[in-house]
C-alpha cells in the first residue's frame, strides 16, 4: 500500500475502503473481510448508522488497530461546538475505539452556517486527543478560506465527490495548493456506467486491468485517495490490486478530460445541500 504524507505529519493510506450502507452483521462481516483482505483505511461516519459494526469489525480483525485509519464524520445537526464535541464522543463510545485518525465535518451546511464553529470543535477534539487528524467533506475552496482565516488551522483532508466524470479540478487545485489531501466519495461512480467509456476499455486491456482499476489508479496518481465500496472479497481485492502499473501523464490526463458540466451529483452541490 502506499501512502501520502498529510499537512500534520500523519500519513494516510492512499486507498481506501467505504463503508456508505455497510451496515449490522453484514456489515461486520464486509468491513472484517476487507480488512483481512488488506485495507488498512476505513472511513465511516454518523450518517451512515454504522459505527459500531465498524468497531466490531475491528475487534473480530486480526490486524492491531495501531496499524489501521479509522475515519468517522461529523453530522450537519451536530455543528454547534458543544452538540459536536458530544458527537464526536459518542462516535467514539459507539465505535469501542479510543481515537479516530481523522474526523471530518461531513457538510459544510452554509443555509445553517455553523461550520466555523464546528471546525473549532475538531480543533479541540484533536488537542483532546480524542482524535489525530482532523478535515471536511465536500466543502469548496471558499468554505475551506473561511474556517483557515476565522481559526488558522487548515483541513488535512478534503473528501469530495470524484470520479471520471467529475474530477473536482478546482477542488483537486485549491486543495493541492494548501497542502491538503483529496480524497474521492463515489470514485468509480455508482452504477459503473463510466467503466463503458472506450477510453477506459483500451487501458484496461492494454495493462490487463478492469476499468474499475483504472479509474482507482488514476485518481492515486491525481494525489487523490479514492475509498471505494466493496462487498464481495473479490471486488475487495479487486480494488486493491492498482500498484502494480502506472499510467502515462497523457493517459491521466485524458482521462481527466472525461469531465463533464453536469456530472457531479445533481443533489448533493456543497452550495446549497443541507445535511442533518
Amino acid at each position: 500500500m502506499e501512502h501520502f504524507r498529510l499537512n500534520d505529519g500523519n500519513l494516510i493510506p492512499a486507498l481506501g475502503f467505504g463503508t456508505y450502507k455497510v451496515q449490522g452483521f453484514p456489515g461486520v462481516q464486509a468491513i472484517t473481510q476487507a480488512i483481512e483482505n488488506g485495507y488498512r483505511l476505513l472511513d465511516s461516519a454518523v450518517r451512515y448508522e454504522n459505527e459500531g459494526a465498524l468497531g466490531k469489525a475491528i475487534r473480530n480483525s486480526s490486524v492491531a488497530r495501531s496499524q489501521l485509519f479509522v475515519t468517522s464524520k461529523l453530522p450537519g445537526s451536530n455543528h454547534e461546538y458543544q452538540a459536536a464535541i458530544n458527537e464526536i464522543e459518542e462516535s467514539l463510545l459507539r465505535s469501542g475505539l479510543d481515537y479516530f485518525d481523522l474526523y471530518l465535518i461531513h457538510w459544510p451546511n452554509p443555509l445553517e452556517d455553523h461550520y466555523v464553529e464546528a471546525w473549532q470543535a475538531l480543533i479541540d477534539a484533536r488537542r483532546f486527543g480524542l482524535v489525530r487528524s482532523i478535515g471536511v467533506s465536500n466543502f469548496e475552496p471558499e468554505h475551506i478560506d473561511r474556517i483557515i482565516k476565522e481559526t488558522g488551522v487548515t483541513p488535512a483532508v478534503n473528501q469530495v465527490e470524484l470520479h471520471p466524470y467529475w474530477s473536482s479540478k478546482k477542488v483537486r487545485e485549491y486543495d493541492d495548493a494548501h497542502g491538503i489531501v483529496t480524497e474521492a466519495w463515489s470514485p468509480l461512480l455508482r452504477g459503473g456506467e463510466v467503466f463503458k467509456e472506450d477510453l477506459l476499455q483500451k487501458l484496461a486491456a492494454k495493462y490487463g486491468k478492469t476499468p474499475a482499476q483504472v479509474i482507482l489508479r488514476w485518481e492515486t496518481q491525481l494525489g487523490v485517495v479514492p475509498i471505494p465500496k466493496a462487498s464481495s472479497s473479490q471486488h475487495q481485492l479487486s480494488n486493491l490490486d492498482i500498484f502494480d502499473f502506472k499510467l502515462t501523464q497523457d493517459e491521466v490526463a485524458a482521462l481527466t478530460g472525461l469531465d463533464k458540466a453536469d456530472g457531479r451529483r445533481a443533489d448533493r452541490n456543497p452550495n446549497q445541500h443541507q445535511e442533518f
